[in-house]
Formats: C-alpha cells, sequence, structure tokens
C-alpha cells in the first residue's frame, strides 16, 4: 500500500534538502500458509519400537517410521477395568479401532500417567505479589507446538483458562479473576499445568504458555485490566429494552449477528492453537452468555465445535453471572423500559428467554466436546475443579485413516479393545474429513473467507496490490479511496454461457490502534468478458475501488480476494495512516492531500476492468472522478515512455477570507540533478458543492516520451507565492521503454 508522505520547509520553492527518501512503493506479503480448511496439523508421538508399521530390529534401540501424511487421526481414551480403575501397559495390537465401520491400523500409542490424587498441598503465595514491570501487562505469546516425534507434556493435565471480556460486564469479570486466582493459589494440583487466554475484541490473546508456574499465573491474572472488552457486547432489543425515541437501534440485529461470530470464531482460533498438541486439553471459559441469533449463527458455532473436536479441546464453560436473581423490572443495570411490558409481564419473559437463551449456547458448546457447563452456581471455581478432574490417565493413539476421500463427511469412531474386560471409554466419537473446494457449499465458503480473515498468517495464493490516498472533507473527517489490483492472469476464466467468466469475493475490514473494527468490506464479483478480450485481461490487472469516511488516525487494513473458481486466496495487510490537517502548526504550512500517480483514465461506464458492481456508488464524491472519467492510480509506480503520467492532488485553505492563489509544479530528480520540470500552476478557486474544506485542486499531465528510462524521484512542490508557506511531496518512480 502506498501512503503519502509529507516533508515541509518553511522557506521559498526549491528542492528539499535532506528529505530522508521514503520508499512507499507496493508491499507484497511473502508468508505461505495452508488453506483455512484444513485441519491443524497433529505431531504423533513416539512409536513404540514394536508398533504396527515400524522398521525397527526386535529387541533393538531401532530407528522409529513416523507418519506425517494429513491424514493422521489421533485420539485420547481412557481405559478402565470392571471396577473402574486404569489400565497401562496397553499395547497397540490391544486396541481394535474402527473408522465407518471399517478396521484401521494403530500406528502409535503412548500412555500418560497422571495421579488421581491432589498430592501434598503447595505453598500459599505471598502476601505480597509479584512486581511485574509495566511492559509485561501487555506481553502475549503463543502455544508452542511439541517438537516431531515428542510429546512435550508427558503425564500432566493440560487446563486453559480463558476468559471472554467482551460478554462480561465488570462485576462479572471480577468475580471471574477472581475464581481463578483463588484456584491457582489453593488448588492447583501438581500434575496441572495451566495456560491463560483472553478475548476483549481485537482477537485472542495467549497471556502465558502452559506452565506450573504459580507466581507467574497470578502475576498474568493480577495484571488483567477489568472493564477491557466492554462496549464490544451485543445489545438488546426486546420488550424489555428502553423504547427511548431517541434511541438507534435498526442495526441492532445485524451487529449481534457479528459480535456472537466473533466470540465463537475466537473460541475457534484458541481451538486451533491447542491443537498444535497430542495431548487432551480441557478449555475452562468465562462468559456471561453466549446469545445465538436464531440459526444465523449456526454456522459458526459448527465450525467451532468441529475445530474443538478435531484438536481435541473440550469446552467447561463458565457463566460468570453466577445464580441470577432478575427483578420483575430489571435491576440496576438495566433501563426500565416504558410502555406496558413492565406491568403485564412481558419484560420478564424477555429478561427470562435472554437467559436462557445464553446459557442454551454454553451448554451446547460443552455437551458437544465433551465438556460440562456450569451454570447458575456462583461458586465459578467449581467449573475449574470440574474441568481438572475429568482428566484422568489415558492413552493417546493415532492412525492413518484409509477414508482419502475429500468430502467433508462426518466419519464415525469407535473404540474397543481385544480383552472384552476392559472398556475404552471419553474419547471423540468421530470428526469431519477435509472438503475439497468443489464440493464446498455457500457456508462453507463463507466460512472459509471468514476463517482466513481472522487468520493471524497472510495467505499468498493471489497476488494483491493495494493503495489508499485520503483526501479532506471538513475540519474532521476525510475521504479514503482505495484501489485493489489482481492480476488478470492469476484468475481462472471458466467458460459458461458462451463468455468468459470469473467471480471474486472480497472481503475485509479497518481496525483502529485500539483493534475495533471501524469499517467492513464484503462483496461479491462476476466479471464477464468476451473470447476477444480474454487474452488481454491475462494481461491487465482486475481493479477493485472503494472508499471510507474516516477520522485522522492509525488504521490497518486486513482485505482478502478469492477466486470462485478455484478458491484460492490472496491477502493484503498493513497500516495508514490518516493526518490532521487541522493542527494549529498546520499553519505553517500548506496543508496538501495525498498525491496521486497515474497513467490510466477510464470511463466510468467501462466495467471491463472495474469489479465494482455499482459504478455510480459513491462515485460523485470521489476526488478522482472529473468529467466522467476516473483516474486509476498506480500501486507500483512503473509508468512507460509510451503514456503520459497524471498527477492529483488537492491543497487546503482554512477559510475562503484567507485563501489566496497557490502555485505547484513537479519535477524529476536523480540524486541532486533535477532532470525535468513541469510549469508551474496556479490554483485559485476552491471547489464548491459540500467541500467545506476548500480543497483547490492540482491536475498534470506530464509527456514522459523525453524521459529515459530509470528510477526518478519525483517531487511535489506546492507554494504560497506571496508568504513564507510551502509544502513538499517525494516518492520513488521508475520509466521504462
Amino acid at each position: 500500500m502506498r501512503q503519502s508522505g509529507f516533508s515541509w520547509l518553511p522557506g521559498g520553492p526549491g528542492r528539499l534538502s535532506g528529505v530522508k527518501l521514503k520508499l512507499l512503493g507496493l508491499a507484497l506479503i511473502v508468508f505461505m500458509v495452508a488453506s483455512a480448511q484444513q485441519p491443524p496439523s497433529k505431531v504423533p508421538p513416539p512409536i513404540p519400537a514394536n508398533a504396527p508399521g515400524t522398521n525397527a530390529p526386535a529387541g533393538g534401540a531401532g530407528v522409529a517410521t513416523f507418519s506425517t501424511t494429513l491424514n493422521l487421526v489421533t485420539e485420547e481414551v481412557t481405559v478402565v477395568d470392571k471396577n473402574g480403575k486404569s489400565v497401562d501397559n496397553l499395547k497397540p495390537e490391544d486396541f481394535v479401532v474402527t473408522e465407518d465401520g471399517v478396521k484401521q491400523q494403530v500406528t502409535f500409542l503412548q500412555y500418560q500417567n497422571i495421579p488421581d490424587e491432589p498430592g501434598p498441598a503447595l505453598q500459599t503465595r505471598p502476601e505480597t505479589p509479584t512486581v511485574v514491570a509495566p511492559l509485561d501487562k501487555l506481553t502475549t505469546t503463543q502455544i508452542a507446538p511439541e517438537a516431531p516425534g515428542e510429546v512435550a507434556h508427558r503425564d500432566r493435565r493440560l487446563l486453559v483458562i480463558y476468559f471472554d471480556m467482551t460478554s462480561m460486564p465488570q462485576s462479572d469479570q471480577i468475580r471471574a479473576l477472581s475464581s481463578a486466582e483463588k484456584f491457582i493459589q489453593s488448588q492447583m494440583s501438581p500434575a496441572d499445568l495451566m495456560s491463560i487466554m483472553k478475548y476483549e475484541g481485537s482477537g485472542v490473546q495467549v497471556l502465558c504458555d502452559f506452565t506450573d508456574d504459580r507466581d507467574k499465573l497470578m502475576s498474568i491474572i493480577e495484571t488483567i485490566e477489568v472493564g477491557e472488552g466492554q462496549g464490544f457486547g451485543e445489545t438488546n432489543n426486546d420488550a424489555a429494552t428502553s423504547t427511548d425515541s431517541n434511541s438507534f437501534g435498526q442495526d441492532d440485529s445485524e451487529f449481534n449477528l457479528f459480535t456472537t461470530d466473533r466470540q465463537l470464531a475466537a473460541l475457534q482460533t484458541a481451538a486451533k492453537m491447542l491443537g498444535t498438541l497430542n495431548e487432551k486439553k480441557v478449555m475452562v471459559v468465562f462468559a456471561s452468555g453466549i446469545n445465538l441469533n436464531g440459526t444465523n449463527n449456526q454456522a459458526q458455532l459448527q465450525a467451532t465445535e468441529n475445530t474443538a473436536i478435531r484438536a481435541n479441546v473440550s469446552f467447561w464453560p463458565v457463566d460468570a453471572r453466577g445464580l441470577v436473581a432478575m427483578p420483575p423490572m430489571g435491576d440496576g443495570t438495566t433501563r426500565i423500559g416504558s410502555g406496558a411490558n413492565a406491568m403485564n409481564g412481558a419484560m420478564m419473559n424477555a429478561y427470562v428467554t435472554r437467559l436462557q437463551t445464553t446459557q442454551d449456547t454454553l451448554w451446547t458448546l460443552a455437551s458437544d466436546t465433551g465438556g460440562k457447563a456450569l451454570l447458575d452456581n456462583n461458586d465459578l471455581g467449581r467449573g475449574i475443579i470440574n474441568a481438572e478432574k475429568s482428566i484422568g490417565s489415558y492413552y493417546i493413539l493415532g492412525y492413518n485413516t484409509s477414508n482419502s476421500n475429500l468430502d467433508g463427511k462426518y466419519r464415525k469412531i469407535k473404540i474397543t479393545l481385544a480383552n472384552t474386560a476392559l472398556t475404552a471409554k471419553d474419547y471423540r466419537p468421530g470428526y469431519y474429513g477435509n472438503k475439497d473446494w468443489h464440493k464446498f457449499n455457500s457456508t462453507d465458503k463463507e466460512r472459509q473467507l471468514e476463517d482466513a480473515l481472522l487468520a493471524p498468517d497472510p495467505m499468498t495464493e493471489i497476488t494483491i496490490a493495494m493503495e489508499l490516498d485520503f483526501f479532506q472533507i471538513n475540519r474532521a473527517e476525510y475521504l479514503v479511496p482505495m484501489m485493489v489490483k489482481i492480476p488478470g492472469r492469476e484468475l481462472v476464466l471458466a467458460k459458461r454461457g458462451g463468455s468468459e467468466r470469473t467471480t471474486i469475493d472480497f472481503i475485509g475490514e479497518v481496525k483502529d490502534d485500539f483493534g475495533t473494527t471501524v469499517s467492513n468490506i464484503r462483496d461479491k464479483v462476476d466479471i464477464k468478458v468476451s473470447d476477444a478480450t480474454a487474452a488481454e485481461l491475462a494481461k491487465r490487472p482486475i481493479e477493485y475501488p472503494a472508499m471510507f469516511t474516516m477520522l485522522p488516525g492509525t488504521y490497518t487494513i486486513k482485505f482478502l480476494a478469492r477466486d470462485n473458481e478455484t478458491g484460492r486466496i490472496g491477502t493484503y495487510q498493513s497500516k495508514f495512516v490518516v493526518p490532521n490537517l487541522m493542527k494549529p502548526e498546520e499553519n505553517v504550512r500548506i496543508p496538501i492531500s495525498s498525491v496521486v500517480l497515474s497513467s490510466q483514465r477510464v470511463d466510468l461506464k467501462d466495467a471491463l476492468y472495474n469489479a465494482l458492481k455499482d459504478k455510480d456508488r459513491a462515485e460523485t464524491t470521489n476526488p478522482l472522478v472529473v468529467d466522467g472519467q476516473k483516474l486509476i492510480p498506480s500501486v507500483t509506480r512503473v509508468f512507460s515512455k509510451t503514456k503520459d503520467m497524471y498527477v492529483f492532488l488537492q491543497a487546503y485553505e482554512a477559510t475562503l477570507e484567507n485563501s489566496r492563489p497557490v502555485v505547484a509544479y513537479v519535477a524529476f530528480y536523480q540524486g541532486q540533478n533535477k532532470v525535468f520540470e513541469t510549469p508551474p500552476i496556479q490554483a485559485t478557486t476552491p471547489l464548491g458543492g459540500t467541500w467545506h474544506s476548500k480543497p483547490m485542486p492540482f491536475r498534470f499531465t506530464v509527456s514522459l516520451a523525453d524521459i529515459k528510462p530509470g528510477i526518478y524521484n519525483c517531487q511535489v512542490t506546492v507554494l504560497d507565492p506571496g508568504g513564507p508557506r510551502a509544502s513538499f511531496w517525494e516518492a520513488p518512480i521508475e520509466v521504462i521503454n
């Protein structure tokens, strides 16, 4: 992404001395990641020397053969005798594993011996807490994956404490944090390893990897700020809600759908992180309920549960509200609704329905993943103890499934013992297989895009280039046009109905410095070209424009494009800054907008390379559109001698009374040598209409026919002939034949 850079000189016109060259060209992301639809990779534990399928010689310490295929399936299973006691010393041939009725060969087996007794009491933590450096409060880490052929946490119980800060008000956050502190300080077993995670709206943060250091865990709990995540929860619009005529609730339902999906997707992300470990994991989820909005959140709920099942994670939700006593007209945290609802029971019924709905989601997450929810109980620590006691001694076994079909269907697993006196229990009964892109339904495709958007790593199967510019609208707001370019050769064109066509899905979001989403993009574009122009399209980019209205600040944009013919996805992510041109210190210089460099003007009626479905959408306010033609920014800033280069920018005056003629010109430099300069252009009349910031536009057409091929520094100089004010902008460009 290109972000215009500013450098200022209070004196008159001239070359900007000592200005650091800003290389603000195309930023290409080069990290390769696997498809979001693939399951978390499993690292197999060491294979015993006598395990089926190994090449180790009998009686020796031979080299084990490890399986690294994507068809590897691992299970954690508890084996007990008739008296309910755990059984050890079993071998792979003692297990009978079937998948959809087909017998599978167990390739590795390892026993996890976890003590059933709590062990000796741990020392009480000193009253004086460990001093934590201020920077440690914001430190986040990752779940360390296991090394190949190794189980890192052998004979240990893995517990995860997860705080959904967005769903809990401050009082519930305090109760949840206090319960976790009590467990760590006085109830944690020597066999326990604990990890701490939280979600406050901007993503899942791993505050601590698995550890038994109680002082470290306590310090992390104490540094979690109460009140984090508030404001990201749902808004309610039912009979229990105030009917104030000044309230705005038109988009509440859409906002709630997105919020619930994010809460569930955060749990899915946490489960994926834990999927890199082969051991059994339990996640204690502190939340004040999660509200499903009818069937609209079912796809994300199913995706979250499937991910947890594949990662061998069980959810143990704890309702941080505890035992709720609801007064008929609401408690002190709720604004009383008006009308007859408070008197005819409708308000009370709405309270009860809302509470039950949010608890049903917690119960479903627990039931479908092998956990148990703690509801209507003021002893929140009981939920952690229940989760801890659920993990006893167990076996980790694995096999390579014989079913290689990428159909995405559910595969039922059954585990028994050759010795019928023994019983296998507490294992997952099945999983969903991988699915080929061409077998995706609409729900699968939507889920793939959202998973890719939430993924921390980018996907680079499609190359994406982007430019963001800014133009002042008024004293507070700025128009930010976005131009995305995708090479046409990367899109697969399929023959349909006698013409070439491809469909592209776009999804993206813009977040501020606090992690709050300030704008979203979601679009699907069907691009059609004739046979005569299909070859030309392969040589030119597809262009997708969009616009935002934003306040000054630092933002991060993440944008994805997917070719619906192949499922290939590209990601673009970068930070950009919208400056505040109205600061008092700006009076010593001439405020200017982004400088747009281009070699292409297109008619708005020409939709061949423009992916925007509604060509008239917001184009009337786009400063890059003049007389029905749109200036297409050059993202790479590479220009051919055979075409003219267009330069566009705006200068601003705070008031019309103080506006004076402003002069601008463009120059090319190589080092300190000026090789080209345009005649100066004077602008005196601000644009009319709704442009309260009184922009004065400058448009240059630069002929490159006489410019030698090479790399130049393009500088735009804006001057006030009657005063000392001046502004300078510069960026590198390349001229080719």
